[in-house]
């Protein structure tokens, strides 16, 4: 009997290493191809929203005054009612007259606060060929906008969305924010997001390159008014409009550090009850789901005798395998590979901390705000 539950994780990751969409290998980069230059560029519109970012947003929105776009560009800075002097700190970035800086105005119930400032901001925008969201804490090199249009026009893509590279320094970094990419391609495997094929439709947040067309045909921003995870919500509003991509890169970076893993907790928590339809039952298959797939194979390499011990090392082994591409990714020790089922267990203690955050009217807290269903 041990040695039949034995096999359970082994058949678990042998579906996961080769029945997923090949996630693990993260062969998705936006710098593992070149598409060729368009004809004409388009004109793009950055739409920053921003709520008390005075000690980054010099840095972001230098970053992207700083395209070396040969089109048209401008950026629009939505200032979310900050009390830090955000956008006085953004105003004096601008020399040449591309940055507009709009105060927020009160976000209206049903509305996330992120998105009713996006909404304002894409409203400011009017009229351009494409919609660069972005968040107020990336710095982007100079050629990412061009790469990002090269892709959107070489692939006519409704959408062109980048993982930006998180902070990830000190050592709860290293402890967990490459597992943080590691699980969401996991769940949205970035090449079955690409594939026209695949109903799977995932973005990520910090970096969107949104064709304006296809979002109006999508019912634009207000049909995502509500949303948490609000970049996902938007890859499958876009998605149903034209072909989206997904991908890794190294020309973004979030630059906000992550002061512990408080702070990371509280990242994975505002949106991990939302990712389960804020369902208790979701969130105990859950559970289950991660102890089978991350605490049973080292129990059982650790605990059992043979054969039952052997299954359990051959899956902790195909699990920090699948783990080394993100750890290279990010520069961090490939030993970490081995602690992932530990890792994954302060992941189910995050997503259980949300579900309690949202039975306690604390959920989906954005800049100080409760914005989970409900409770907007």
């Amino acid at each position: 009997m041990i040695a039949l539950l034995g096999l359970v994780p082994v058949a678990v990751w042998l579906y996961l290493l080769a029945g997923r969409g090949m996630f693990w290998v993260m062969a998705e980069r936006d710098d593992a191809d070149d598409p060729p230059a368009p004809a004409a560029w388009p004109s793009v519109v950055a739409v920053v929203p921003a709520r008390n970012e005075a000690d980054v947003i010099a840095r972001t929105v230098g970053s992207l005054l700083a395209q070396d776009y040969p089109g048209s560009f401008r950026v629009v800075l939505v200032d979310d009612q900050s009390s830090d002097g955000t956008a006085g700190v953004a105003q004096e970035l601008d020399s040449k007259g591309r940055l507009a800086v709009l105060p927020g105005a009160p976000r209206p119930a049903g509305w996330t606060g992120k998105l009713w400032a996006v909404k304002q901001g894409v409203e400011q925008a009017a009229t351009p060929d494409y919609l660069w969201l972005t968040d107020a804490d990336i710095e982007h090199r100079p050629d990412n906008l061009r790469a990002l249009v090269a892709r959107a026009e070489c692939g006519r893509l409704a959408l062109t969305s980048l993982m930006v590279k998180l902070h990830c320094r000190s050592w709860a970094e290293a402890y967990l924010i490459p597992a943080f990419v590691f699980f969401f391609d996991m769940l949205y495997p970035f090449r079955w997001v690409n594939d026209p094929k695949k109903k799977t439709a995932a973005a990520a947040g910090g970096c969107m390159l949104v064709r304006r067309e296809a979002l109006e045909r999508a019912g634009g921003i207000d049909a995502i008014r509500g949303e948490i995870i609000d970049d996902c919500a938007l890859g499958r509003a876009l998605k149903a409009q034209g072909p989206i991509w997904l991908g890794l890169t190294e020309r973004a970076a979030s630059i906000r550090p992550y002061r512990g893993m408080t702070e990371i907790r509280a990242m994975v928590a505002r949106s991990a009850y939302a990712q389960l339809g804020y369902s208790p039952l979701a969130l105990v298959g859950t559970l289950v789901g991660m102890v089978v797939v991350y605490a049973a194979a080292p129990a059982i390499a650790i605990l059992a005798g043979a054969p039952a011990q052997a299954y359990g090392i051959s899956a902790w082994a195909a699990m920090t395998l699948a783990f080394q591409p993100i750890l290279r990714f990010y520069r961090a020790s490939p030993l970490w590979g081995l602690a992932l089922p530990l890792i994954g267990f302060v992941y189910a203690m995050f997503t259980l901390d949300s579900a309690i955050q949202h039975w306690r009217g604390r959920g989906g807290m954005w800049k100080g705000r409760a914005q989970a269903m409900g409770q907007t």
